[in-house]
C-alpha cells in the first residue's frame, strides 16, 4: 500500500476533487431516477473518497507538507493544491461524515426529492477543493461550489420550513461572497498575489506598503469567514436552516461552518502570526467568538425541540473555535483543532439522532403506568406500588436502549464533559490558556475570558440537554419500541465511535494536534512545500526510425 501511494504522489493529491465531480456528472446525466443504482455510486465514491484522503494524511504524516500543480505551472503563476496535517485531517472528517450521511439517507431520505446524490457528490468536491487550495481566489470558487450544492440539498424534501430557511441562508452567504471578493480584491491590489504561501512570505517582510489596505482588505475577508462559520450577528441564519434540513444534510452541514474557521486559521496564520503585521484582529476573533458560543449555549437553554438544540450546539462550536484562535497561542489552538474534530463528529451524530427520537415520539401515546413499568408480573420479594401491587421493571428494548445511550453521549460531547473527547480538548486549551508563563506573567484577562466562555457555555448546554433528555425519555408516556433500521443505526454508532477512538487515543491525537498547530505557526514547511513544488519535464515523444 505504502507503494502504491509513493507510486500515485503527487497526482493523488486532486482525486478527492475530481472523484466527486465525474461521480456528479455521471449522475446527472442518469436522469432522476435509478436510485438504487446512484446510492451504489455514490457510496462507492464515499468509501473511496475516505481512503484516498486517509492515505493523504498517512503521505503527509510522514513526508510533511506537500504541493501539487495541476496545470504544470510553477507557483504562484499557476494553480496549486497543497496538503499537510490540517487540510488533510479535514478531508478524512469530510469524507467520513459524507458516507456516514449517504448511509443513513439510503434508508428513506434519499428519495424525499432529486438530484440528492449528485447535489452531495458536488458538495464534497466543493468542500475537498477548500481544504486543498493553496491559492485565495481558488479559495472562493470551491466556497461557491459547496454553497450552491448546500442551496440544493437545503431544499431537499421541500416544505415551507425549508424554503423559508433557505431565502436566508443563500441572501446571507451571497451577501459573504461578494465580501469575499471584495477583500480578495483589496488584497490583490496591495500584493499583487493570491497564493498563500508567497503572501505569507511578502507580508512577512519588512516595511509592508499600504498596510492600512492590507487591513481592510483583511478586516473585510474576515467578515465573509465569519458569516460563514455562524459567528454572532450573522448567524441568525444557521438554526432555522439547519433545524430544517433534512437529518442526513443536517449531519453533512455540521463541517460548512468548519470550512469557515478552517479559512480563517489558515490565513490567520499565514498572513498574522508573525511580521510587522503579527496579532492583527486577535482582539476581535476573541470577543466575536465568545459573544457566539454563549448566545448559542443560550439559544440551546431557550427551546426544548431536539433539532434546535443541536442546530445551536453547532454554534457553540464554532464561538469556541473563534475565541481560542483569537488567544493567539500556539498550544491553545493545537488543542483546539482536536477540539474541533470530535465536536463535529458529535454534532453530526446528534442530528442523525435528532430524526430517530422525533419519529419515536410521533407514535408515542400517553397511558396511566409509567414507561418501561409492568404491575402485572406476579414474582417474590419485589417492590410494591400504591395498591400495593407488584411492581417488576421490564427490560428495556434494544433500540431504546441504542437511541438512550447515543442520547448520553451526544450530550457528553455537546456540553464538553469528561471523559469523552471534547472534553479533553477543552481541558487542553484551559491549561494552556491558564498555565505557567515565561517570566512570572500573571494571566491575562484574555485567557479569562476564554475559560469563562469554555464553562459556561458548557454548564448551560448541559443544562439544556439534560432537561430535553428527562422529558424525552423518562416523561409518562408509553411507547412502542422505535424502529432503528441497520443504514440508519449504523451511522450513529460509527460517528460516536470514532468519538470513543479520539478519547481512547487522546495522547497519540492531542500530540498530532498540537504539532499540527505548530505547523501553522512556523509556516515555512507549507511555503517551501508550495513555492518549491517542481514542474515536471514535458513528456518527449519518441524517435521515429527512418
Amino acid at each position: 500500500m505504502r507503494a502504491l501511494i509513493q507510486g500515485l504522489m503527487p497526482h493523488l493529491m486532486v482525486a478527492p476533487i475530481l472523484l466527486p465531480m465525474l461521480m456528479a456528472a455521471v449522475m446527472l446525466l442518469m436522469g432522476e431516477g435509478k436510485r438504487t443504482v446512484k446510492l451504489a455510486l455514490g457510496m462507492g465514491s464515499a468509501l473511496l473518497g475516505l481512503a484516498l484522503s486517509a492515505a493523504l494524511f498517512a503521505w503527509v504524516d510522514e513526508h510533511g507538507a506537500v504541493a501539487y500543480l495541476p496545470g504544470n505551472w510553477p507557483a504562484p503563476f499557476g494553480i496549486t493544491l497543497a496538503v499537510d496535517h490540517l487540510s488533510a485531517g479535514m478531508l478524512v472528517l469530510t469524507w467520513l461524515l459524507g458516507a456516514c450521511a449517504l448511509s443513513f439517507a439510503s434508508a428513506r431520505w434519499h428519495r424525499a426529492g432529486v438530484h440528492f446524490h449528485s447535489l452531495l457528490q458536488l458538495q464534497l468536491m466543493g468542500l475537498s477543493g477548500a481544504f486543498l487550495t493553496a491559492d485565495v481566489f481558488n479559495l472562493f470558487v470551491f466556497f461557491e461550489i459547496l454553497l450552491a450544492a448546500s442551496y440544493g440539498l437545503l431544499l431537499h424534501g421541500s416544505g415551507k420550513p425549508r424554503v423559508r430557511a433557505g431565502l436566508s441562508y443563500v441572501a446571507v452567504n451571497l451577501a459573504a461572497s461578494s465580501l469575499f471578493l471584495i477583500g480578495v480584491s483589496m488584497i490583490y491590489g496591495v500584493t499583487g498575489t493570491l497564493n498563500m504561501a508567497e503572501l505569507s512570505a511578502r507580508l512577512s517582510e519588512g516595511g509592508v506598503a499600504n498596510r492600512h489596505l492590507i487591513d481592510a482588505g483583511a478586516a473585510i475577508l474576515a467578515v465573509a469567514f465569519l458569516a460563514k462559520a455562524a459567528a454572532w450577528p450573522l448567524n441568525f441564519w444557521l438554526i432555522p436552516a439547519y433545524a430544517s434540513a433534512t437529518p442526513p444534510v443536517a449531519a453533512m452541514f455540521a463541517v460548512l461552518t468548519k470550512v469557515g474557521i478552517y479559512a480563517l486559521v489558515r490565513l490567520w496564520t499565514l498572513m498574522f502570526a508573525g511580521g510587522p503585521l503579527a496579532g492583527f484582529g486577535a482582539d476581535g476573533l476573541l470577543a466575536f467568538g465568545a459573544v457566539s458560543a454563549v448566545l448559542a449555549a443560550l439559544g440551546m437553554l431557550a427551546s426544548q425541540r431536539l433539532a434546535i438544540q443541536a442546530a445551536a450546539g453547532v454554534m457553540v462550536s464554532a464561538g469556541t473555535l473563534l475565541a481560542a484562535l483569537g488567544l493567539g497561542e500556539e498550544a491553545v489552538l493545537g488543542s483546539a483543532v482536536f477540539y474541533l474534530v470530535s465536536s463535529t463528529l458529535a454534532s453530526s451524530a446528534f442530528f442523525l439522532l435528532v430524526d430517530l427520537v422525533e419519529r419515536w415520539r410521533a407514535g408515542a401515546t400517553v397511558v396511566d403506568e409509567a414507561p418501561f413499568l409492568s404491575a402485572k408480573l406476579e414474582a417474590q420479594e419485589v417492590n410494591l406500588d400504591d395498591e400495593e401491587e407488584p411492581l417488576v421493571a421490564l427490560p428495556f428494548p434494544a433500540s431504546t436502549m441504542l437511541m438512550g445511550m447515543a442520547f448520553v453521549a451526544c450530550a457528553l460531547l455537546t456540553s464538553g464533559l469528561p471523559p469523552l473527547a471534547t472534553f479533553i480538548g477543552k481541558l487542553g486549551m484551559l491549561s494552556a490558556a491558564l498555565g505557567p508563563r515565561e517570566g512570572g506573567e500573571p494571566i491575562s484577562a484574555r485567557a479569562w475570558l476564554l475559560t469563562g466562555v469554555l464553562l459556561s457555555c458548557g454548564l448551560l448546554t448541559l443544562i439544556a440537554l439534560t432537561r430535553t433528555g428527562i422529558r424525552t425519555f423518562w416523561s409518562e408516556m408509553q411507547r412502542e419500541p422505535p424502529r432503528v433500521r441497520a443504514p440508519e443505526g449504523f451511522p450513529l454508532v460509527a460517528l460516536l465511535t470514532a468519538c470513543g477512538v479520539l478519547t481512547l487515543a487522546a495522547g497519540p491525537t492531542m500530540e498530532l494536534a498540537r504539532a499540527t498547530a505548530q505547523s501553522l505557526y512556523d509556516r515555512r514547511g507549507y511555503i517551501d512545500a508550495v513555492l518549491g513544488a517542481a514542474v515536471r519535464p514535458p513528456a518527449t515523444a519518441p524517435e521515429v526510425k527512418r
